[in-house]
Protein backbone atom coordinates (compact mmCIF):
# COMPACT_ATOMS: atom_id res chain seq x y z
CA UNK A 1 0.00 0.00 0.00
CA UNK A 2 1.36 3.39 -1.00
CA UNK A 3 1.04 6.79 0.69
CA UNK A 4 -2.10 7.91 2.51
CA UNK A 5 -4.61 10.18 0.75
CA UNK A 6 -7.45 12.11 2.37
CA UNK A 7 -10.81 13.39 1.20
CA UNK A 8 -13.15 15.60 3.21
CA UNK A 9 -16.84 14.77 2.78
CA UNK A 10 -19.82 16.43 4.44
CA UNK A 11 -19.97 13.51 6.91
CA UNK A 12 -16.29 13.57 7.79
CA UNK A 13 -12.78 12.87 6.50
CA UNK A 14 -11.92 9.54 4.88
CA UNK A 15 -8.41 8.13 4.64
CA UNK A 16 -7.56 6.08 1.59
CA UNK A 17 -4.31 5.14 -0.08
CA UNK A 18 -2.39 5.86 -3.24
CA UNK A 19 -1.85 3.02 -5.71
CA UNK A 20 0.29 4.25 -8.56
CA UNK A 21 -1.60 7.18 -10.03
CA UNK A 22 -4.89 6.31 -8.35
CA UNK A 23 -6.34 7.52 -5.07
CA UNK A 24 -8.30 4.57 -3.67
CA UNK A 25 -10.99 4.86 -1.01
CA UNK A 26 -12.76 1.64 0.00
CA UNK A 27 -15.85 0.95 2.07
CA UNK A 28 -17.11 4.52 2.55
CA UNK A 29 -20.63 4.26 4.03
CA UNK A 30 -23.43 6.03 2.18
CA UNK A 31 -26.15 4.78 4.55
CA UNK A 32 -26.37 3.26 7.99
CA UNK A 33 -26.01 -0.48 8.45
CA UNK A 34 -29.38 -2.09 7.54
CA UNK A 35 -29.62 -4.23 10.66
CA UNK A 36 -31.83 -4.36 13.74
CA UNK A 37 -34.67 -1.86 13.46
CA UNK A 38 -33.27 -0.68 10.10
CA UNK A 39 -33.48 -4.11 8.49
CA UNK A 40 -36.08 -4.11 5.71
CA UNK A 41 -36.20 -0.33 5.95
CA UNK A 42 -35.33 2.36 3.43
CA UNK A 43 -31.65 3.41 3.51
CA UNK A 44 -30.98 5.80 6.38
CA UNK A 45 -28.43 8.65 6.15
CA UNK A 46 -25.04 8.14 7.77
CA UNK A 47 -24.25 9.85 11.05
CA UNK A 48 -21.25 12.23 10.75
CA UNK A 49 -18.00 11.14 12.37
CA UNK A 50 -15.02 12.90 13.95
CA UNK A 51 -11.41 12.41 12.91
CA UNK A 52 -10.29 10.32 9.95
CA UNK A 53 -12.32 7.28 8.94
CA UNK A 54 -10.27 4.40 7.56
CA UNK A 55 -11.10 3.64 3.92
CA UNK A 56 -8.24 1.31 3.04
CA UNK A 57 -10.11 -2.02 2.99
CA UNK A 58 -13.27 -3.22 1.30
CA UNK A 59 -16.38 -2.74 3.39
CA UNK A 60 -18.85 -5.48 4.31
CA UNK A 61 -20.87 -6.92 1.44
CA UNK A 62 -24.55 -7.82 1.19
CA UNK A 63 -23.44 -11.16 -0.25
CA UNK A 64 -22.85 -13.63 2.56
CA UNK A 65 -20.62 -16.69 2.76
CA UNK A 66 -18.82 -18.52 0.01
CA UNK A 67 -20.41 -17.76 -3.36
CA UNK A 68 -18.67 -20.75 -4.92
CA UNK A 69 -17.11 -20.68 -8.37
CA UNK A 70 -18.37 -17.68 -10.31
CA UNK A 71 -17.32 -16.16 -13.62
CA UNK A 72 -16.34 -12.94 -11.86
CA UNK A 73 -14.48 -13.41 -8.55
CA UNK A 74 -16.69 -11.48 -6.12
CA UNK A 75 -15.70 -12.22 -2.53
CA UNK A 76 -17.95 -11.78 0.47
CA UNK A 77 -16.80 -9.52 3.29
CA UNK A 78 -18.47 -10.06 6.71
CA UNK A 79 -19.98 -7.22 8.69
CA UNK A 80 -23.13 -5.15 9.08
CA UNK A 81 -22.34 -1.87 7.30
CA UNK A 82 -23.02 -3.26 3.82
CA UNK A 83 -24.17 0.00 2.23
CA UNK A 84 -20.85 1.47 1.14
CA UNK A 85 -18.98 2.68 -1.92
CA UNK A 86 -15.47 2.32 -3.34
CA UNK A 87 -13.98 5.37 -5.06
CA UNK A 88 -11.09 5.49 -7.54
CA UNK A 89 -9.83 8.92 -8.56
CA UNK A 90 -6.72 10.36 -10.23
CA UNK A 91 -4.11 11.37 -7.67
CA UNK A 92 -2.42 14.11 -9.68
CA UNK A 93 -5.58 15.89 -10.77
CA UNK A 94 -5.98 19.64 -10.79
CA UNK A 95 -7.26 20.68 -7.34
CA UNK A 96 -10.10 22.50 -9.07
CA UNK A 97 -10.86 19.60 -11.42
CA UNK A 98 -14.41 18.56 -12.16
CA UNK A 99 -13.96 15.18 -13.79
CA UNK A 100 -16.59 12.87 -15.30
CA UNK A 101 -17.86 10.14 -13.00
CA UNK A 102 -18.72 6.50 -13.74
CA UNK A 103 -20.90 4.75 -11.15
CA UNK A 104 -20.72 0.94 -11.40
CA UNK A 105 -23.45 -1.50 -10.27
CA UNK A 106 -22.41 -5.16 -9.94
CA UNK A 107 -24.49 -8.06 -11.22
CA UNK A 108 -25.38 -11.41 -9.71
CA UNK A 109 -29.01 -12.04 -10.61
CA UNK A 110 -30.19 -9.68 -7.83
CA UNK A 111 -29.33 -12.43 -5.30
CA UNK A 112 -25.52 -12.47 -5.26
CA UNK A 113 -22.54 -10.40 -6.36
CA UNK A 114 -20.17 -8.07 -4.59
CA UNK A 115 -18.51 -4.68 -5.15
CA UNK A 116 -15.34 -6.07 -3.52
CA UNK A 117 -13.96 -7.52 -6.76
CA UNK A 118 -10.63 -6.46 -8.21
CA UNK A 119 -12.26 -6.70 -11.65
CA UNK A 120 -14.06 -3.48 -10.73
CA UNK A 121 -10.95 -1.53 -9.74
CA UNK A 122 -11.15 1.84 -11.47
CA UNK A 123 -7.41 2.46 -11.93
CA UNK A 124 -7.57 2.55 -15.74
CA UNK A 125 -10.50 4.97 -15.66
CA UNK A 126 -8.66 7.17 -13.17
CA UNK A 127 -5.61 7.06 -15.46
CA UNK A 128 -7.83 8.41 -18.22
CA UNK A 129 -9.43 11.16 -16.16
CA UNK A 130 -12.64 9.49 -14.96
CA UNK A 131 -13.62 9.06 -11.31
CA UNK A 132 -15.15 5.62 -10.62
CA UNK A 133 -17.60 4.82 -7.83
CA UNK A 134 -18.49 1.14 -7.26
CA UNK A 135 -21.64 0.84 -5.16
CA UNK A 136 -23.23 -1.84 -3.00
CA UNK A 137 -26.91 -2.59 -2.46
CA UNK A 138 -29.04 -5.11 -0.63
CA UNK A 139 -29.66 -8.25 -2.65
CA UNK A 140 -31.96 -11.25 -2.48
CA UNK A 141 -35.06 -11.20 -0.30
CA UNK A 142 -33.57 -8.60 2.06
CA UNK A 143 -33.19 -6.27 -0.91
CA UNK A 144 -36.13 -7.10 -3.19
CA UNK A 145 -38.66 -9.25 -1.33
CA UNK A 146 -42.10 -7.59 -1.25
CA UNK A 147 -42.89 -7.52 2.46
CA UNK A 148 -46.03 -6.14 4.06
CA UNK A 149 -45.15 -3.26 6.35
CA UNK A 150 -41.75 -2.61 4.70
CA UNK A 151 -40.80 -0.27 1.86
CA UNK A 152 -40.58 -2.01 -1.49
CA UNK A 153 -37.51 -2.22 -3.71
CA UNK A 154 -35.03 -1.69 -0.91
CA UNK A 155 -32.14 -2.71 -3.16
CA UNK A 156 -33.19 -0.16 -5.77
CA UNK A 157 -33.60 2.46 -3.05
CA UNK A 158 -30.04 1.66 -1.94
CA UNK A 159 -28.78 2.32 -5.47
CA UNK A 160 -30.63 5.64 -5.53
CA UNK A 161 -29.18 6.56 -2.12
CA UNK A 162 -25.70 5.77 -3.45
CA UNK A 163 -26.34 8.06 -6.44
CA UNK A 164 -27.47 10.77 -4.02
CA UNK A 165 -24.19 10.28 -2.16
CA UNK A 166 -22.36 10.78 -5.47
CA UNK A 167 -24.32 13.96 -6.11
CA UNK A 168 -23.49 15.34 -2.68
CA UNK A 169 -19.95 14.08 -2.09
CA UNK A 170 -18.13 13.30 -5.33
CA UNK A 171 -16.72 16.82 -5.55
CA UNK A 172 -14.42 15.90 -2.65
CA UNK A 173 -12.77 13.35 -4.96
CA UNK A 174 -12.52 15.60 -8.02
CA UNK A 175 -15.71 14.41 -9.66
CA UNK A 176 -18.41 16.51 -11.30
CA UNK A 177 -21.93 15.70 -10.01
CA UNK A 178 -23.31 17.12 -13.26
CA UNK A 179 -21.41 14.55 -15.38
CA UNK A 180 -22.41 11.19 -13.90
CA UNK A 181 -22.77 8.03 -15.98
CA UNK A 182 -24.37 5.02 -14.30
CA UNK A 183 -23.25 1.63 -15.63
CA UNK A 184 -23.75 -2.00 -14.73
CA UNK A 185 -23.57 -5.53 -16.06
CA UNK A 186 -26.15 -8.33 -15.97
CA UNK A 187 -28.40 -7.55 -12.98
CA UNK A 188 -26.40 -4.33 -12.74
CA UNK A 189 -27.39 -3.55 -16.32
CA UNK A 190 -31.01 -4.36 -15.50
CA UNK A 191 -30.71 -2.04 -12.51
CA UNK A 192 -29.57 0.72 -14.85
CA UNK A 193 -32.77 0.31 -16.89
CA UNK A 194 -34.85 0.31 -13.71
CA UNK A 195 -33.14 3.51 -12.54
CA UNK A 196 -33.88 5.11 -15.91
CA UNK A 197 -37.55 4.29 -15.29
CA UNK A 198 -37.62 5.47 -11.67
CA UNK A 199 -38.82 9.00 -10.92
CA UNK A 200 -36.83 8.88 -7.67
CA UNK A 201 -33.58 8.60 -9.67
CA UNK A 202 -34.38 11.43 -12.08
CA UNK A 203 -31.54 13.94 -12.37
CA UNK A 204 -29.03 11.82 -10.47
CA UNK A 205 -27.20 10.68 -13.62
CA UNK A 206 -26.72 12.02 -17.11
CA UNK A 207 -25.73 8.96 -19.13
CA UNK A 208 -26.27 5.23 -18.80
CA UNK A 209 -24.59 1.99 -19.86
CA UNK A 210 -26.61 -1.23 -19.68
CA UNK A 211 -24.17 -4.09 -20.28
CA UNK A 212 -25.82 -7.49 -20.85
CA UNK A 213 -28.90 -6.24 -18.98
CA UNK A 214 -30.99 -8.83 -17.12
CA UNK A 215 -34.08 -6.69 -16.84
CA UNK A 216 -35.77 -6.60 -13.46
CA UNK A 217 -39.52 -5.97 -13.54
CA UNK A 218 -41.28 -8.39 -11.20
CA UNK A 219 -45.08 -7.90 -11.14
CA UNK A 220 -46.31 -7.09 -7.64
CA UNK A 221 -48.62 -10.13 -7.54
CA UNK A 222 -45.72 -12.42 -8.43
CA UNK A 223 -43.57 -10.83 -5.73
CA UNK A 224 -46.33 -11.29 -3.15
CA UNK A 225 -46.72 -14.97 -3.99
CA UNK A 226 -42.98 -15.49 -3.69
CA UNK A 227 -42.92 -13.73 -0.31
CA UNK A 228 -45.80 -15.89 0.88
CA UNK A 229 -43.90 -19.01 -0.15
CA UNK A 230 -40.76 -17.87 1.71
CA UNK A 231 -42.85 -17.10 4.79
CA UNK A 232 -44.47 -20.53 4.60
CA UNK A 233 -41.08 -22.22 4.48
CA UNK A 234 -39.85 -20.08 7.37
CA UNK A 235 -42.96 -20.70 9.46
CA UNK A 236 -43.57 -16.97 10.00
CA UNK A 237 -46.12 -14.39 8.95
CA UNK A 238 -45.46 -12.76 5.57
CA UNK A 239 -44.84 -9.31 7.01
CA UNK A 240 -41.99 -7.25 8.39
CA UNK A 241 -42.43 -8.48 11.95
CA UNK A 242 -42.45 -12.09 10.80
CA UNK A 243 -39.39 -11.87 8.59
CA UNK A 244 -37.48 -9.81 11.18
CA UNK A 245 -37.10 -12.96 13.24
CA UNK A 246 -35.48 -14.93 10.40
CA UNK A 247 -31.65 -14.63 10.36
CA UNK A 248 -30.25 -13.30 7.11
CA UNK A 249 -28.31 -16.49 6.34
CA UNK A 250 -31.45 -18.58 6.87
CA UNK A 251 -33.46 -16.26 4.62
CA UNK A 252 -30.92 -16.79 1.85
CA UNK A 253 -31.44 -20.56 2.11
CA UNK A 254 -35.22 -20.14 2.08
CA UNK A 255 -35.26 -17.88 -0.97
CA UNK A 256 -33.31 -20.56 -2.85
CA UNK A 257 -35.76 -23.22 -1.76
CA UNK A 258 -38.73 -21.05 -2.74
CA UNK A 259 -37.26 -20.58 -6.19
CA UNK A 260 -36.86 -24.29 -6.90
CA UNK A 261 -39.42 -25.76 -9.33
CA UNK A 262 -41.96 -28.18 -7.89
CA UNK A 263 -41.39 -31.86 -8.66
CA UNK A 264 -42.35 -32.60 -12.25
CA UNK A 265 -42.58 -28.91 -13.16
CA UNK A 266 -39.00 -28.23 -14.26
CA UNK A 267 -39.84 -27.44 -17.90
CA UNK A 268 -42.80 -25.23 -16.94
CA UNK A 269 -40.62 -23.38 -14.43
CA UNK A 270 -37.87 -22.88 -17.02
CA UNK A 271 -40.42 -21.56 -19.51
CA UNK A 272 -41.78 -19.18 -16.87
CA UNK A 273 -38.24 -17.99 -16.14
CA UNK A 274 -37.64 -17.27 -19.83
CA UNK A 275 -41.02 -15.57 -20.19
CA UNK A 276 -41.27 -13.66 -16.93
CA UNK A 277 -37.73 -13.26 -15.65
CA UNK A 278 -36.25 -13.79 -12.21
CA UNK A 279 -38.53 -14.08 -9.15
CA UNK A 280 -36.38 -11.64 -7.17
CA UNK A 281 -35.43 -8.23 -8.51
CA UNK A 282 -36.91 -4.76 -8.93
CA UNK A 283 -40.66 -4.92 -8.38
CA UNK A 284 -43.24 -2.88 -10.29
CA UNK A 285 -44.57 -1.30 -7.13
CA UNK A 286 -46.30 1.86 -8.38
CA UNK A 287 -43.79 3.89 -6.40
CA UNK A 288 -40.03 3.60 -6.89
CA UNK A 289 -40.64 1.59 -10.07
CA UNK A 290 -44.14 2.63 -11.09
CA UNK A 291 -44.19 0.85 -14.45
CA UNK A 292 -42.23 -1.67 -16.47
CA UNK A 293 -38.96 -0.05 -17.62
CA UNK A 294 -39.73 -0.84 -21.28
CA UNK A 295 -43.02 1.07 -21.02
CA UNK A 296 -41.22 4.11 -19.61
CA UNK A 297 -38.40 3.90 -22.15
CA UNK A 298 -40.98 3.70 -24.94
CA UNK A 299 -41.84 7.32 -24.20
CA UNK A 300 -38.63 8.20 -26.01
CA UNK A 301 -37.20 10.32 -23.23
CA UNK A 302 -34.33 9.79 -20.86
CA UNK A 303 -30.58 10.14 -20.74
CA UNK A 304 -28.24 8.93 -23.51
CA UNK A 305 -27.77 5.17 -23.34
CA UNK A 306 -25.18 2.60 -24.43
CA UNK A 307 -26.60 -0.93 -24.45
CA UNK A 308 -25.45 -4.30 -25.75
CA UNK A 309 -24.52 -7.86 -24.92
CA UNK A 310 -22.04 -10.61 -25.54
CA UNK A 311 -23.04 -12.87 -28.42
CA UNK A 312 -23.19 -16.08 -26.42
CA UNK A 313 -24.15 -15.09 -22.88
CA UNK A 314 -25.46 -18.49 -21.71
CA UNK A 315 -24.63 -20.83 -24.59
CA UNK A 316 -22.01 -22.52 -22.44
CA UNK A 317 -24.71 -23.76 -20.03
CA UNK A 318 -25.95 -26.33 -22.55
CA UNK A 319 -22.56 -27.19 -24.07
CA UNK A 320 -21.97 -29.92 -21.48
CA UNK A 321 -25.10 -31.70 -22.73
CA UNK A 322 -24.06 -31.60 -26.38
CA UNK A 323 -23.80 -35.38 -26.66
CA UNK A 324 -27.22 -36.02 -25.17
CA UNK A 325 -28.99 -33.17 -26.95
CA UNK A 326 -27.80 -34.23 -30.39
CA UNK A 327 -30.60 -36.80 -30.33
CA UNK A 328 -33.26 -34.12 -29.66
CA UNK A 329 -34.80 -32.29 -32.65
CA UNK A 330 -34.16 -28.63 -32.00
CA UNK A 331 -37.56 -27.55 -33.28
CA UNK A 332 -39.23 -29.90 -30.81
CA UNK A 333 -37.09 -28.62 -27.94
CA UNK A 334 -38.00 -25.01 -28.73
CA UNK A 335 -41.67 -25.98 -28.94
CA UNK A 336 -41.46 -27.54 -25.48
CA UNK A 337 -40.01 -24.24 -24.24
CA UNK A 338 -43.09 -22.44 -25.54
CA UNK A 339 -41.88 -20.92 -28.80
CA UNK A 340 -44.76 -20.94 -31.27
CA UNK A 341 -44.49 -22.52 -34.71
CA UNK A 342 -44.19 -19.40 -36.88
CA UNK A 343 -41.74 -17.68 -34.53
CA UNK A 344 -39.80 -20.92 -34.18
CA UNK A 345 -39.35 -21.22 -37.92
CA UNK A 346 -38.31 -17.58 -38.24
CA UNK A 347 -35.87 -17.89 -35.35
CA UNK A 348 -34.21 -21.04 -36.68
CA UNK A 349 -33.91 -19.48 -40.13
CA UNK A 350 -31.96 -16.55 -38.69
CA UNK A 351 -29.73 -18.14 -36.06
CA UNK A 352 -26.05 -18.64 -36.81
CA UNK A 353 -25.69 -21.40 -34.24
CA UNK A 354 -25.40 -25.09 -35.12
CA UNK A 355 -26.61 -28.09 -33.14
CA UNK A 356 -29.36 -28.47 -30.57
CA UNK A 357 -27.17 -27.68 -27.54
CA UNK A 358 -25.80 -24.46 -29.04
CA UNK A 359 -29.21 -23.34 -30.29
CA UNK A 360 -30.92 -23.97 -26.94
CA UNK A 361 -28.19 -22.14 -25.05
CA UNK A 362 -28.41 -19.39 -27.63
CA UNK A 363 -32.17 -19.27 -27.22
CA UNK A 364 -31.76 -18.63 -23.49
CA UNK A 365 -29.20 -15.93 -24.33
CA UNK A 366 -31.51 -14.33 -26.84
CA UNK A 367 -34.67 -14.47 -24.73
CA UNK A 368 -33.11 -13.18 -21.52
CA UNK A 369 -30.52 -10.67 -22.76
CA UNK A 370 -30.20 -10.03 -26.50
CA UNK A 371 -33.91 -9.55 -27.19
CA UNK A 372 -33.95 -7.05 -24.31
CA UNK A 373 -31.22 -5.05 -26.06
CA UNK A 374 -33.29 -4.95 -29.23
CA UNK A 375 -36.53 -4.09 -27.39
CA UNK A 376 -34.89 -1.23 -25.54
CA UNK A 377 -33.35 0.19 -28.71
CA UNK A 378 -36.72 0.07 -30.48
CA UNK A 379 -38.55 1.47 -27.46
CA UNK A 380 -36.19 4.43 -27.16
CA UNK A 381 -37.15 5.73 -30.58
CA UNK A 382 -35.23 8.92 -31.34
CA UNK A 383 -33.63 9.16 -27.89
CA UNK A 384 -29.86 8.85 -28.18
CA UNK A 385 -28.98 5.15 -27.99
CA UNK A 386 -25.80 3.37 -29.00
CA UNK A 387 -25.93 -0.40 -29.47
CA UNK A 388 -23.00 -2.82 -29.50
CA UNK A 389 -22.20 -6.53 -29.74
CA UNK A 390 -19.25 -8.18 -27.98
CA UNK A 391 -18.29 -11.01 -30.32
CA UNK A 392 -14.78 -12.05 -29.26
CA UNK A 393 -14.90 -15.76 -28.28
CA UNK A 394 -13.36 -17.01 -25.08
CA UNK A 395 -10.48 -19.40 -25.85
CA UNK A 396 -11.32 -21.17 -22.57
CA UNK A 397 -15.11 -21.46 -22.48
CA UNK A 398 -15.89 -20.98 -26.16
CA UNK A 399 -18.09 -18.23 -27.51
CA UNK A 400 -18.49 -14.68 -26.25
CA UNK A 401 -19.91 -15.76 -22.91
CA UNK A 402 -21.51 -13.89 -20.04
CA UNK A 403 -19.11 -11.65 -18.06
CA UNK A 404 -16.27 -12.09 -20.58
CA UNK A 405 -16.39 -8.42 -21.58
CA UNK A 406 -16.19 -6.94 -18.07
CA UNK A 407 -12.36 -6.88 -17.69
CA UNK A 408 -12.17 -5.36 -21.18
CA UNK A 409 -14.48 -2.49 -20.20
CA UNK A 410 -12.29 -1.87 -17.14
CA UNK A 411 -9.02 -2.44 -19.07
CA UNK A 412 -8.02 -4.74 -16.24
CA UNK A 413 -6.90 -7.91 -18.01
CA UNK A 414 -4.29 -8.64 -15.34
CA UNK A 415 -6.84 -9.05 -12.53
CA UNK A 416 -6.97 -12.37 -10.72
CA UNK A 417 -9.33 -14.79 -12.40
CA UNK A 418 -9.41 -13.14 -15.82
CA UNK A 419 -7.29 -15.87 -17.41
CA UNK A 420 -9.84 -18.48 -16.29
CA UNK A 421 -12.39 -16.96 -18.63
CA UNK A 422 -10.31 -15.04 -21.20
CA UNK A 423 -7.18 -17.17 -21.47
CA UNK A 424 -3.57 -16.21 -20.87
CA UNK A 425 -3.30 -13.66 -23.68
CA UNK A 426 -6.55 -11.71 -24.08
CA UNK A 427 -6.12 -8.99 -26.73
CA UNK A 428 -5.16 -5.71 -25.12
CA UNK A 429 -6.18 -3.90 -28.28
CA UNK A 430 -9.75 -5.06 -27.65
CA UNK A 431 -9.59 -3.77 -24.08
CA UNK A 432 -8.39 -0.44 -25.45
CA UNK A 433 -11.44 -0.35 -27.75
CA UNK A 434 -14.07 -1.12 -25.09
CA UNK A 435 -12.46 0.90 -22.34
CA UNK A 436 -11.88 3.80 -24.72
CA UNK A 437 -15.56 3.76 -25.68
CA UNK A 438 -16.61 3.85 -22.01
CA UNK A 439 -14.22 6.73 -21.27
CA UNK A 440 -15.42 8.68 -24.31
CA UNK A 441 -19.06 8.17 -23.33
CA UNK A 442 -18.47 9.26 -19.72
CA UNK A 443 -16.38 12.24 -20.81
CA UNK A 444 -18.10 13.40 -24.02
CA UNK A 445 -21.47 11.67 -24.11
CA UNK A 446 -20.59 9.75 -27.28
CA UNK A 447 -18.88 6.32 -27.35
CA UNK A 448 -17.54 6.82 -30.87
CA UNK A 449 -19.84 5.06 -33.33
CA UNK A 450 -23.15 5.99 -35.01
CA UNK A 451 -26.21 5.99 -32.80
CA UNK A 452 -28.97 3.44 -33.35
CA UNK A 453 -31.91 4.39 -35.54
CA UNK A 454 -34.96 2.46 -36.72
CA UNK A 455 -33.78 2.44 -40.33
CA UNK A 456 -30.19 1.20 -40.21
CA UNK A 457 -30.26 -0.35 -36.71
CA UNK A 458 -26.47 -0.06 -36.48
CA UNK A 459 -24.29 -1.52 -33.77
CA UNK A 460 -20.61 -1.50 -32.98
CA UNK A 461 -19.12 -5.01 -33.10
CA UNK A 462 -16.23 -5.64 -30.71
CA UNK A 463 -14.40 -8.76 -31.88
CA UNK A 464 -10.74 -7.92 -31.48
CA UNK A 465 -9.94 -8.19 -35.18
CA UNK A 466 -10.76 -4.82 -36.66
CA UNK A 467 -8.12 -2.10 -36.66
CA UNK A 468 -10.88 0.47 -37.08
CA UNK A 469 -14.34 0.45 -35.48
CA UNK A 470 -16.58 -2.03 -37.27
CA UNK A 471 -20.23 -1.03 -37.40
CA UNK A 472 -22.80 -3.57 -38.53
CA UNK A 473 -26.25 -2.82 -39.94
CA UNK A 474 -29.21 -4.66 -38.40
CA UNK A 475 -26.86 -6.23 -35.89
CA UNK A 476 -29.59 -7.89 -33.80
CA UNK A 477 -31.68 -9.15 -36.72
CA UNK A 478 -31.38 -12.76 -35.53
CA UNK A 479 -33.49 -12.03 -32.41
CA UNK A 480 -36.22 -10.14 -34.29
CA UNK A 481 -38.62 -13.14 -34.07
CA UNK A 482 -38.37 -12.96 -30.27
CA UNK A 483 -38.96 -9.21 -29.91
Amino acid sequence: MDATVLAVTSKGTVRGFRRGGTAVFLGIPFAQAPVGALRFGAPTPVTPWDGERDATAYGPTAQRGDAGITLIPEPSVPGDATLNVNVFAPVDRDPDATLPVLVWIHGGGYTSGSPASRWYDGDAFARDGVVVVVISYRIGFDGFGLIDGAPSNRGLRDQIAALEWVRDEIGAFGGDPARVTVAGQSAGGGSVLALMASPAASGLFHGAMAISPAIGAVPADTARRFAARVAELAGVSADRDGFAGVPEERLVELQKAAGKPPRGRAIASLTALLDDGLPLGPVIDGDVLPRHPLDVLAEGTGVPLVIGSTDDEFTMLTARYRGLLRFVPVSLALAVLGLGRSRRRAYLARTRRQGTAAILGGYATDRVIRATVSRVAWARGVALTWVYRFAWPSPVLGGACHCLDVPFWFDHLDADGVSAIAGDAPPRSLAAQLHGAAVAFARDGDPGWPAWDATARRARVFDGAASVPFVETDAYADVAPLV
